[in-house]
C-alpha cells in the first residue's frame, strides 16, 4: 500500500513538473489573455451582481464544452476568443478572471478578464450597475501577472509572456452603446463633448491602458476596431429601419474611434520597443459579413435568432422565454447584439489567416510564430 501510494506520488509530480514544462517550453501559443466586453467575456458576469449576464438558456446551446448549459458567454457557442485560442493550439480556453477555479495551474494556458457592458471609459456600463471596465481588467492582470512569477519563476515567466503569450482586447462599443449614445445617463456628457471630444477621451485612455500591459510584460497585442454597432439588430429595430438599412450615427462614430485607433498602434509600435500591435478591422470585417450574408450561407443579417421585440427581434435580450430561430447557423446574429458561432467562425478565420485588409501588420497565425 505504502509503496503504491509513493509511486501515485511520484507519477503526479512528474506529472506536474512535464506540465510546467510544457506550458513553459513548448513552441506555439503559452497563454491567451483576453480583454474586452460581452464580444469575449466567457462568464465573468456570472460572478457579478450586475443586470448583463448571459448565464441563462439558451445562451450556450451550441457550446460543447459545457454540453449546451450556458457559461455566460453571450452567443449559442464559442466566441471569437475561444476559437481562436484552439486554432493557435492552446489546449484549454482561458478560464474567466472571476471564476474559483482561476489558481494555480489553471491559468498557464490563458485568463479571460473581459466583462458584459464594460469598455474604455470608467463610466461605460452604468447601466448594468456592475461590470468590469478596462482599468479594472488590467488591475486583475496585474494579480495574474504576479501568479506567473510564482509559478514559472521570474525570468521564466518574464519570457513566457513576452515571447508566448497573446493579449487580445475587444473593446469600445460599449463606450458608444452604453455610454455616449444613450440617453438617459449621457445626456450631460453629449452637450458638454463633441464625438471628435469623447473620441479623444477614449484614444487617450486606451493609450494609458495598453502601455501599462506593455510595462507588465505584454508583447503580443491583438486589438479589435469597433464594429458597424449601427447595424446590430437592437439598433435597426428602435429605429425601425428595413432590411438592408442601418443606423448612421453610431457607425459614424464608429469609423471616427477607429481612424483614430489606427494611428495610435502605429505610434505604440514605434514607440513601445518590442511590441507589436496588431489591428483586427472588426468593422469592415463584419459590414461584409452583413452586406455579403447569402454568399456565407447565411439567410438573415438582421434578425435575432434568439430574442424578443419589433420587426427582427431586437428590444429584448436573449433568454428563456426569447422565441428562438430553428436553425442557428442561419442567422448571423445570435441575438439583438452579438454575433452567432457561425458568424464567429467567420470572423475568427479571418483574423487567423486573412490579409491585412482585415488583419495588420500581420495575421494572427504569424503572429503567433513572430
Amino acid at each position: 500500500m505504502a509503496i503504491s501510494s509513493y509511486t501515485v506520488a511520484l507519477v503526479v509530480l512528474l506529472f506536474d513538473l512535464s506540465y510546467f514544462g510544457k506550458a513553459a517550453n513548448n513552441e506555439g501559443l503559452g497563454a491567451s489573455f483576453i480583454f474586452g466586453d460581452s464580444l469575449v467575456d466567457a462568464g465573468n458576469n456570472n460572478y457579478l451582481p450586475t443586470l448583463s449576464k448571459a448565464n441563462i438558456s439558451p445562451n450556450g446551446i451550441d457550446f460543447k464544452a459545457s454540453g449546451g448549459t450556458p457559461t455566460g458567454r453571450y452567443t449559442n457557442g464559442r466566441t471569437i476568443g475561444d476559437i481562436v485560442g484552439e486554432e493557435l493550439g492552446a489546449p484549454n480556453y482561458a478560464v474567466p478572471f472571476l471564476a474559483p477555479n482561476a489558481s494555480g495551474k489553471a491559468i498557464l494556458y490563458g485568463v479571460n478578464y473581459a466583462s458584459g457592458g464594460g469598455g474604455i471609459m470608467n463610466a461605460t456600463g452604468r447601466i448594468f450597475v456592475n461590470r468590469l471596465g478596462l482599468d479594472i481588467q488590467i488591475d486583475y492582470f496585474n494579480i495574474t501577472r504576479k501568479q506567473f512569477d510564482q509559478l514559472l519563476g521570474p525570468s521564466k515567466a518574464r519570457d513566457y509572456m513576452m515571447k508566448r503569450s497573446f493579449f487580445s482586447i475587444t473593446i469600445g462599443a460599449n463606450d458608444f452603446l452604453n455610454n455616449y449614445l444613450l440617453p438617459v445617463l449621457s445626456i450631460g456628457a453629449r452637450i458638454s463633448e463633441s464625438p471628435s471630444a469623447f473620441v479623444d477621451d477614449m484614444i487617450s485612455h486606451f493609450r494609458n491602458q495598453l502601455t501599462r500591459l506593455y510595462q507588465l510584460d505584454a508583447r503580443k497585442f491583438i486589438i479589435g476596431n469597433v464594429g458597424p454597432i449601427g447595424c446590430i439588430p437592437y439598433q435597426k429595430t428602435i429605429n425601425q429601419l428595413s432590411e438592408d438599412e442601418c443606423v448612421d450615427l453610431p457607425n459614424k462614430l464608429a469609423l471616427q474611434y477607429n481612424a483614430r485607433l489606427k494611428d495610435l498602434l502605429t505610434e505604440l509600435n514605434e514607440n513601445l520597443p518590442g511590441a507589436t500591435f496588431v489591428l483586427a478591422n472588426v468593422y469592415d470585417l463584419v459590414l461584409e459579413l452583413i452586406t455579403n450574408y447569402k454568399q456565407h450561407g447565411f439567410t438573415t443579417a438582421s434578425k435575432a435568432c434568439c430574442g424578443n421585440g419589433g420587426q427582427f427581434a431586437g428590444i429584448i435580450p436573449c433568454g428563456p422565454t426569447s422565441t428562438m430561430c430553428a436553425d442557428r447557423s442561419t442567422h448571423v446574429f445570435w441575438d439583438p447584439y452579438h454575433p452567432s458561432e457561425a458568424a464567429n467562425l467567420i470572423i475568427a478565420k479571418q483574423l487567423l489567416d486573412g490579409s491585412t485588409k482585415y488583419i495588420s501588420p500581420m495575421n494572427l497565425r504569424q503572429l503567433r510564430d513572430h
